[in-house]
């Protein structure tokens, strides 16, 4: 079975480092890619020019918003080591940049073997089936790309799409894909951006939020079931949010830890 995330992150090797593909429709909020969605793109070009699996650490600059249609991607390697392989790219579209990317990439680590040290505790979550799914027309804003994915939010904390805002900057829930697709590095950059702003919990009417930077920090492959996912702000000023993220696979192993840095919605 060839999986909907596969068919729309595929890239193509036109040599010298370039890659060509399309931004497919469906993975849009408001019809600009969601942001987790082209870091995916990204590093499937990166990861090829880099001849490793895995986005260990990877940060993107969002120069303008992606709809729909043809792009190039042009990769450089900036120093192929032992263990790790730092790549650069450009994403090019409609004869301009829209993304810088730089990323390092290896092989996710092994939980077990290395010194271990956890603090962070498991999100506390009911189970997947507890939580309710969010669709692509249930919300005030169309969602594209719920169609997508089976998505299940924390019931504390979807105040936010009927109206009541919790009041609490913090989202939790579980990532899945509609049609059963293994999670897997790559698919976690997606969940990393994939989850309402937790700012929408204390906004009256939640809007389209601009990505401004985005950086996700690979801990582990993870499990192929739903992923355990927990967002929240702290700081909000000048008209600016940090949501940091955290993300665990079905057997409560920490996958990733992700920072972005977005506008509040006019």
């Amino acid at each position: 079975m060839t999986f909907a995330f596969d068919l729309a992150t595929a890239v193509t090797d036109n040599g010298n480092g370039v890659y060509s593909g399309a931004v497919h429709d469906g993975w849009d909020i408001r019809g600009n890619a969601n942001g987790g969605y082209v870091m995916a793109l990204l590093a499937q070009a990166m990861r090829s020019a880099a001849n490793r699996p895995d986005p260990i650490s990877i940060t993107l600059h969002y120069l303008a918003p992606l709809p729909p249609g043809d792009f190039e991607i042009h990769t450089q390697v900036i120093k192929q080591g032992r263990r790790f392989t730092t790549v650069s790219a450009s994403m090019m579209f409609g004869g301009r940049e829209a993304v810088r990317a730089i990323g390092a990439f290896s092989e996710a680590p092994a939980v077990d073997g290395a010194m271990r040290h956890n603090e962070t505790p498991l999100s506390d979550l009911p189970s997947f089936e507890e939580c309710m799914r969010r669709t692509e027309t249930g919300e005030a804003v169309p969602l594209a790309l719920m169609s997508k994915l089976d998505m299940r939010l924390h019931p504390d904390d979807r105040g936010f799409a009927i109206g009541k805002p919790s009041g609490v900057p913090r989202i939790r829930g579980w990532f899945a894909f509609a049609d059963n697709r293994p999670n897997d590095t790559l698919s976690v950059l997606l969940a990393a951006d994939a989850f309402p702003p937790p700012v929408f919990n204390l906004l009256a009417v939640p809007g389209w939020v601009p990505t401004v930077e985005f950086t996700v920090h690979m801990r582990a492959v993870p499990a192929p079931g739903p992923l355990r996912c927990e967002f929240n702000t702290k700081e909000i000023q000048g008209g600016m949010f940090e949501e940091d993220g955290i993300i665990w696979d079905e057997n409560g192993v920490l996958v990733a830890q992700s920072r972005q840095i977005g506008l509040i919605p006019l």
